[in-house]
């Protein structure tokens, strides 16, 4: 068994879906693992990882629409904690209902993604960041 640990940096242009998988893919392809399981941790609480359908941009537009209804920003009246603006506290419950850790099955040392399937950072603050996620790979090296 062997591992590898990589930190990608990514810049978000502020709330929206930002599609990272061809860097996590193209990572994952260059460690030499044929089989294994690939973590990707976002250190952050306000933004967070998902799994999602990549050929269509009417769904990042329809998701989003959802979590506006959903988890509104600046509901004064619903949220005491507003520490760096109306989004912050909507961006924290948006991370806490999405995912901040994938576990991804690697076979042949890709990513087992289905057919419209995406790695997406979901950046959930209204302001341009910088999300730094960690990325782990666990498996077995490929033979020759």
């Amino acid at each position: 068994m062997e591992q590898r640990l990589h930190r990608i940096v990514v810049a978000t242009g502020g709330r929206g879906l930002v599609d990272i998988s061809r860097e996590v893919c193209g990572w994952c392809a260059a460690q030499g693992i044929d089989t294994g399981l690939l973590t990707l941790w976002c250190r952050h609480t306000s933004a967070s990882l998902l799994v999602q359908e990549n050929a269509s941009p009417e769904m990042r537009i329809d998701l989003e629409a959802f979590l506006a209804r959903l988890v509104p920003d600046g509901d004064a009246a619903r949220y005491r904690h507003a520490d760096e603006g109306p989004d912050d506290m909507p961006a924290h419950i948006r991370a806490a209902l999405t995912q901040t850790q994938l576990s991804i099955p690697v076979q042949e040392g890709r990513p087992v993604l289905g057919t419209w399937q995406g790695i997406y950072l979901y950046e959930h603050r209204t302001r341009p960041h910088r999300r730094e996620l960690v990325l782990h790979l666990l498996g077995s090296a490929r033979a020759g």
